[in-house]
């Protein structure tokens, strides 16, 4: 557990006059006044005015992401988000809000541009001093009165309102049957606050919610105080390790939270519907579990805090949040899913906390990082408990993959989402068609050397970010062999290579206007799930029809 950082300092130094003004002219004692000299001073003043060339339009900027060319934005490292919600008892209704953004200037800075859409900026202040804004695409341009230097700490303060209008496919803020909750994957969380909305700037969140008091609310991290102010309460969280944007998480409604303890004492907080709390309890405590089934995988859990946020809404997802993953209630209440599924969904979304959220994406071309993993412990788990098969499971993946690669791309060189349909980013290719790279890297290097890879890679990269690159540097040090060449192959051809080890297996030659095959799990979503070999055997498929686990 790392300690909290220092709040980053901040100059409250008066600001030096912007460059090339003139200082006041001291007062003068006595003497008769001068109007000659003044009305030259006021027509030479008039006419520097006149010359000097208008500011540039606003622009918004981008780092180049080849997926999100215009996301995240340069010049600056944000250290950490101090965001302050008020909820005003419906979610149709503008959430007032206060983001107050302390970063590191790494380029000289005449202006700041921060992603915020959906929302309305009131007043932008950088460190204390009252600044112009504009806006520019989706981006918030902001003016302060003075350049900034490189190497300086700048603490930029955004008035606004936060906007839960809207579809929910649209991402950002999740409208619940009793409130609000966020999803902010791929690209979205700046629909909900300023930000440097990319996962190459990770940062620490402090959160403060008020909302009416006959509602919860939770956020990512441990709770830190809860207030109340007659008719409303505000709470107040905190993370201890540092978070992309897309993981933020604030959930309110008529929530019950209940806890219980992890490995080693973790604390283990879940967050549900109050009326559900009977009905759930035998998924939710299975999480402690699941968390000593991993930590024996990978090692030890890499924050604060976890558990499982059930929202009442149809999502079509789930979704890794930080420290609170995000889960659509009928997942847990429908009658036709075996429970070795569901399990292995929440294995998937646990195993995201190592692969993904404590070891983050460089640039979302490197997703295929994130989904792999988080697929590979799901299929074993699956297997471990009366589920797929690994071994059907990747041959499956193998038939589909040239397929995948036609429609998304290959794994590390995805193709940029639809307009307007930017979570179609998340296409089998970068779930069981990544999982297939990692089999094939087993296949390749042997279950010892990979299992020891998969250790280092969250060890050395914990709580930062890392690419595909990163990734291929450490599996050829943990093999001993250049994996150079293997892996591109893997990760960026058009065509599946062969499998080591299967030499019979075989990839469908893509068609040309086919339609794409789906992710693997979403058989059992449509009930083809008794079709395929179980790890248990035959029985396997009648024990797994179960709707909920067994008392």
């Amino acid at each position: 557990m790392l300690p909290e950082p220092p709040a980053p300092s901040v100059s409250r130094t008066r600001p030096e006059p912007p460059q090339g003004s003139q200082p006041p002219l001291p007062a003068r004692r006595g003497g008769r006044r001068r109007p000659l000299r003044a009305a030259l001073l006021a027509l030479a003043s008039a006419v520097l005015v006149a010359a000097a060339p208008p500011p540039p339009a606003p622009t918004a900027l981008g780092i180049g992401d080849p997926l999100f060319p215009q996301l995240g934005n340069p010049g600056y490292d944000v250290l950490a988000y101090d965001i302050d919600l008020t909820y005003h008892g419906s979610n149709t209704t503008p959430l007032d809000a206060v983001t107050t953004i302390d970063a590191r200037l790494t380029e000289r800075l005449e202006r700041i541009n921060l992603d915020f859409t959906h929302g309305t900026v009131r007043t932008v202040r950088v460190n204390g001093i009252r600044a112009g804004f504009a806006t520019a695409g989706e981006d918030l341009v902001v003016r302060p009165v003075i350049t900034l230097p490189r190497g300086s700490r700048a603490r930029i303060t955004v008035e606004h309102t936060s906007d839960p209008r809207g579809t929910n496919e649209a991402g950002g803020w999740l409208r619940t049957g009793d409130g609000l909750a966020m999803a902010n994957q791929a690209d979205a969380a700046h629909r909900v606050f300023p930000s440097n909305d990319h996962p190459a700037d990770k940062a620490y969140f402090t959160f403060r919610i008020t909302a009416p008091s006959e509602l919860t609310a939770v956020a990512n991290g441990v709770r830190k105080w809860r207030k109340r102010n007659g008719a409303t309460t505000t709470w107040a969280y905190r993370t201890r390790h540092p978070m992309a944007t897309e993981l933020a998480q604030v959930s309110i409604g008529r929530s019950a939270v209940l806890t219980r303890e992890g490995p080693r004492g973790l604390p283990v907080r879940d967050v549900v519907p109050a009326e559900d709390t009977a009905l759930l309890e035998p998924w939710l405590r299975k999480t402690p579990a699941q968390l000593e089934w991993l930590e024996r995988k990978v090692g030890r859990y890499p924050f604060e805090t976890y558990g499982v946020l059930v929202a009442d809404a149809r999502t079509g997802f789930e979704l890794e949040t930080q420290t609170l993953s995000l889960f659509e209630r009928p997942l847990f209440t429908s009658a036709s899913l075996p429970e070795w599924y569901v399990d292995s969904i929440m294995v998937h979304e646990l195993a995201h906390q190592w692969f993904g959220n404590s070891v983050s994406p460089r640039s979302w071309s490197d997703l295929w990082l994130n989904e792999g993993h988080a697929t590979w412990y799901e299929a074993l788990h699956a297997e471990e408990n009366d589920g797929y098969t690994l071994q059907w499971r990747m041959r499956e993946a193998y038939r589909r993959s040239d397929q995948w690669r036609a429609d998304g791309g290959p794994p590390a060189a995805p193709k940029p989402p639809a307009p307007g349909q930017k979570i179609s980013l998340f296409r089998p290719v970068v779930y069981d068609g990544s999982a297939l790279v990692l089999y094939a890297l087993r296949q390749t290097i042997g279950t010892e050397a990979f299992d020891r890879l998969q250790r280092a890679w969250v060890r050395e990269y914990r709580d930062g970010t890392a690419s595909t690159a990163d990734f291929t540097r450490l599996a050829s040090r943990i093999a001993g062999r250049d994996l150079t060449a293997f892996l591109r192959a893997w990760l960026y051809e058009e065509r599946t290579p062969p499998m080591p080890g299967h030499p019979d297996w075989r990839s469908t030659a893509p068609r040309a206007g086919a339609k794409a095959p789906g992710r693997l799990q979403d058989e059992v979503r449509k009930g083809r799930w008794a079709e395929v070999p179980k790890a248990g055997g035959a029985g396997a498929a009648e024990r797994g029809g179960r709707t909920s686990p067994a008392s």
